[in-house]
C-alpha cells in the first residue's frame, strides 16, 4: 500500500487525511474516471450523431467508444483468463455489426469505421458491462500481482501493471477524441 495524503472528493470533507490507498484502488479510480467521460460523451446523442465523422477518414464517436470498450474487454479477459463480455454477454448478436466477432477495431479501414453504427444506450450498456468486469478483476489484485508477466512478445516483457496502465491510456486517448468530436458537433 502507498501511504500518502489523500484529498477527499469535493464536498465530502474540507481537510486532508492520511489514507492507505492500494494499487487496485488507484486503477479502479482511473477506470471510473474513464466511465464518467464515456457516459458524458454518449449522453443524449442520437444514432446519426454517434456515426458522424468530421471528414471521410475520421473516426466517429460510436467507433471510438466501441473500440476502446472492445480493447478493454479483450485485454482484461486476456490477463484474467476469462471469456470476453462481447461474446459471453451476447453483445456480438445485439450489435450485429458487419465485422468478425473477434474484431476490436485495430487497423480498421475507413469503411469498417463507418460500419460501426449503434445507439447510445447499447454502447453505454456494453461499456458498463465491461467496466463492471474490469472492476471485479482489479478488486482481487495485490501489488505483487502487477509484476506478473502477461505478454512475452515485447522486450522487455509486459507486466500486468503495464498492461492495465496501457488499457487506461488507450481509454483516455479515445474518450478525449470522442469528447472533442462531440464538442465540434454541438457547435455546428
Amino acid at each position: 500500500m502507498v501511504s500518502h495524503t489523500f484529498m477527499m472528493e469535493e464536498g465530502s470533507r474540507d481537510t486532508a487525511e492520511e489514507y492507505q490507498m492500494t494499487s487496485a484502488e488507484v486503477l479502479a479510480d482511473a477506470f471510473g474516471r474513464v466511465r464518467d467521460v464515456v457516459h458524458r460523451v454518449l449522453d443524449g446523442l442520437r444514432r446519426e450523431q454517434l456515426a458522424a465523422r468530421l471528414d471521410g477518414e475520421a473516426n466517429s464517436i460510436a467507433w471510438l467508444v466501441w473500440h476502446l470498450t472492445r480493447i478493454q474487454d479483450d485485454h482484461v479477459a486476456g490477463v484474467a483468463g476469462t471469456e470476453q463480455v462481447w461474446s459471453s454477454g451476447g453483445w456480438v448478436e445485439r450489435f450485429d455489426l458487419p465485422l468478425e466477432p473477434a474484431d476490436h477495431g485495430y487497423g480498421h479501414t475507413s469503411a469498417q469505421v463507418a460500419s460501426v453504427i449503434v445507439d447510445s444506450e447499447s454502447l453505454r450498456d456494453y461499456y458498463d458491462a465491461v467496466h463492471e468486469v474490469t472492476l471485479a478483476y482489479i478488486a482481487g489484485l495485490t501489488d505483487s500481482d502487477l509484476d506478473r508477466i502477461v505478454d512475452e512478445r515485447w522486450d522487455p516483457p509486459v507486466t500486468l501493471g503495464v498492461r492495465l496502465v496501457s488499457i487506461i491510456h488507450d481509454d483516455v486517448t479515445h474518450t478525449g477524441q470522442a469528447a472533442f468530436i462531440r464538442g465540434i458537433l454541438e457547435r455546428r
